[in-house]
């Protein structure tokens, strides 16, 4: 008899000889669809869906028909959590201030921030500005959120996962300073990069507890977000990265960690590569998205580097193959991937990074029938008895 859903995620982050692939789509924020491409798949297999307009840092729920229909293994529950107590404010349809007092703006497909509070900012003014309230998270959205939490967990097989509910110490100082002047900062103000680290820390240290008490007994895997590279390279160099955010990651890993057995993803898009082994010291144990088209991320070195030290999560490409490719690059991109990450375990199938608009949606059923069909020959070959690499 075939192993559960669950029993196969865990072997799989284990590298324990898994029966089959683990696919995920929308099991996470980070491996969902953007814009309307939900709903040109919908259209496309016979589906009515409704348009979900989400604001920044809330993901869309992937239609459980869709799901369904992929043999998909992953679930979500949660999202980044607003305090009541914060610079929230929303000004139109198209435009409003988040809690961190960002302005956002809808573009047509997605919500950019356009404004930086803290640009120029010095020491001083870190005491002054208005950081949202982690005490104020509302209780009444976390009742759901477990209520939601531990139906699945009660009621299905499915992975189950937590998504973050709060951002990166990096993310936020780029957003609020902007990229040039917070960069500057880790370069000349290492003082103002602290001070801010720590106030973050201390916010998301707050929300953690409240979030993963409620929920941490009912979630197999949890994520983060923060992206510390470009298609290129980092941000920052790798000795800044030890010194500025490394610290901070890891007292947020340990930390969540005290509330759930959960395995801890983080999300960075980019050629994140030189800091891999720093990523595995902080206590993260799954990787995405595995962007392979950015320097030195193609799953060959990855494979080489860093199988058996930590899960890869996603590497199909988005940028060309998925959008433009024909079918039978489709099927071999996923099938290449796929023999190149799998190591008795240790990779779970995704794109890398969420589905966009432009991808057309037969690309999409492409890619999740091969990757079940995948499945399909792996649990013939174990149920007869032959091994699996």
């Amino acid at each position: 008899m075939l192993m559960n859903r669950r029993e196969n995620f865990r072997k799989t982050v284990l590298f324990e000889d898994p029966e089959c692939l683990t696919v995920d789509l929308g099991g996470n924020p980070l491996s969902s669809m953007e814009g309307r491409s939900m709903e040109n798949l919908a259209e496309f297999l016979g589906y009515d869906v409704p348009t979900q307009n989400m604001e920044f840092g809330k993901s869309k729920r992937i239609d459980e028909r869709i799901l369904q229909y992929f043999d998909i293994d992953t679930r979500s529950v949660g999202k980044i959590l607003r305090p009541l107590n914060s610079s929230y404010r929303r000004v139109s349809d198209v435009e409003y201030f988040d809690e961190w007092g960002i302005k956002r703006v809808f573009t047509g497909k997605y919500w950019e921030h356009a404004s930086t509070p803290l640009k120029g900012a010095t020491l001083s003014d870190l005491d002054q500005y208005p950081f949202p309230d982690p005490n104020s998270i509302d209780e009444e959205e976390l009742d759901e959120i477990e209520k939601q939490a531990a139906d699945l967990y009660e009621n299905t097989d499915y992975v189950i996962c937590g998504e973050h509910p709060i951002y990166g110490v990096f993310e936020l100082g780029c957003w609020l300073c902007g990229f040039e002047d917070y960069l500057t900062k880790m370069a000349l103000d290492t003082d103002f990069i602290k001070k801010f680290s720590e106030i973050i820390l201390n916010y998301q240290m707050i929300v953690i507890e409240k979030y993963y008490k409620r929920i941490g007994k009912y979630i197999h895997y949890t994520s983060s977000g923060d992206d510390f590279a470009t298609q290129n390279g980092l941000f920052m160099s790798p000795q800044m990265f030890k010194d500025l955010i490394k610290p901070y990651l890891a007292q947020r890993i340990n930390h969540t960690k005290k509330y759930t057995d959960a395995y801890f993803l983080h999300h960075s898009c980019g050629s994140v590569y030189p800091i891999i082994q720093d990523l595995i010291d902080c206590g993260v144990e799954i990787l995405n998205p595995i962007q392979t088209k950015a320097r030195d991320m193609d799953a060959e070195r990855l494979s080489t580097s860093f199988g058996g030290k930590i899960v890869f999560h996603g590497g199909i490409d988005t940028q060309e193959i998925l959008p433009f490719g024909t079918k039978e690059q489709i099927q071999g991109e996923a099938v290449r991937v796929v023999n190149t990450l799998w190591r008795n375990g240790g990779y779970i199938a995704a794109t890398t990074h969420n589905i966009q608009e432009d991808v057309p949606p037969e690309n999409i059923v492409t890619l999740f029938e091969t990757l079940k069909s995948i499945k399909n020959i792996q649990n013939k070959i174990k149920k007869n008895g032959y091994n699996e690499r």
